[in-house]
């Protein structure tokens, strides 16, 4: 069905309408550091976090949070023509019987996107296929399935009608990862394309931010994105990117939620349901993380609006 058009002013209006005040949608993109290990226990050990689960790009828990109250979402985060078994369904039926609560899954991550940006880089016949022998089938076990997380760019709208048209009705996935890297209109404007081409699912936002911003804007973005997350009743769970240090973050040194020293900034602190710290995160221009999850080209998304 081609996809229905919001205009930004009706789809805030819609956002304010529909209140969820809980935070029990916010969670953990876990990006762990080798540097700094500790850093991971900032995210539970916070008194008062509002934080309820965690995704990590892989199919496995994060042993930093095994112990943990975090919900582990597995995720089968790239395919290959050549790959041979089933091992993603294999991990995630041992964690069942294992006795593990396993409620959900993500599919691949950004399958659009080239390796160079992050992407996991799959054709969609051969995510496809993937998903009909190692997705598809946890469905039956009780495990409620996410989409493929494209980008937040047209292409990554075209990569999902192409996947759904290549599975011929196999693949029944039952909400709708979205990833975004721009300003707060191109955001909530994407969102509710998302809404719109896929009335049926519900979205969970698994990466967002707005990169390479002054300290203010970068604020002011977080906290208008968040309210609209935490008003916009469709959207069950978001997980914001930024969980590491400043001087090593690719989208900026103000998005980062911890200061180069490994203190909360106030984003860190607000998202964990806290007060602002003031404490000011700083850059490193020599050093740049590579991580798994930054595989969207900014300038493209930030540009892209649809009104």
């Amino acid at each position: 069905m081609p996809p229905r058009r919001f205009t930004i002013a009706a789809l805030l209006a819609f956002a304010q309408i529909v209140l969820s005040d809980s935070s029990s949608k916010r969670g953990l993109c876990h990006v762990p550091s080798d540097d700094h290990p500790s850093d991971d226990k900032i995210w539970i050990d916070t008194a008062g976090s509002d934080l309820t689960w965690y995704y990590n790009y892989k199919p496995d828990p994060s042993q930093a949070y095994a112990s943990s109250n975090l919900k582990f979402v597995p995720m089968l985060w790239g395919a290959s023509a050549n790959d041979k078994g089933t091992p993603f369904l294999d991990s995630v039926t041992k964690q069942l019987d294992d006795g593990k609560k396993i409620e959900y899954v993500l599919g691949f991550n950004e399958p659009d996107g080239t390796s160079e940006t992050g992407g996991s880089d799959v054709p969609p016949d051969v995510a496809a296929s993937s998903w009909i022998s190692q997705i598809e089938p946890l469905k039956k076990q009780g495990v409620k399935l996410g989409a493929p997380g494209v980008t937040g760019s047209p292409g990554g709208i075209t990569w999902l009608e192409d996947f759904f048209s290549a599975c011929d009705g196999g693949c029944n996935p039952d909400f709708i990862p979205v990833h975004w890297y721009g300003n707060f209109e191109g955001m909530a404007s994407h969102i509710g394309q998302v809404a719109g081409t896929y009335p049926n699912m519900t979205i969970w936002v698994t990466e967002w931010g707005f990169p390479n911003q002054d300290l203010d804007d970068t604020q002011d973005f977080y906290n208008q994105s968040v309210g609209m997350l935490d008003r916009w009743d469709n959207i069950t769970h978001y997980s914001y990117f930024g969980a590491f240090r400043s001087d090593v973050s690719n989208v900026g040194p103000n998005a980062a939620m911890l200061t180069q020293k490994g203190e909360l900034t106030d984003i860190g602190s607000w998202y964990l349901g806290g007060s602002a710290t003031n404490n000011i995160p700083k850059g490193d221009a020599v050093q740049m993380a590579r991580f798994a999850g930054w595989g969207l080209v900014v300038l493209a998304s930030s540009a892209w609006m649809l009104l």
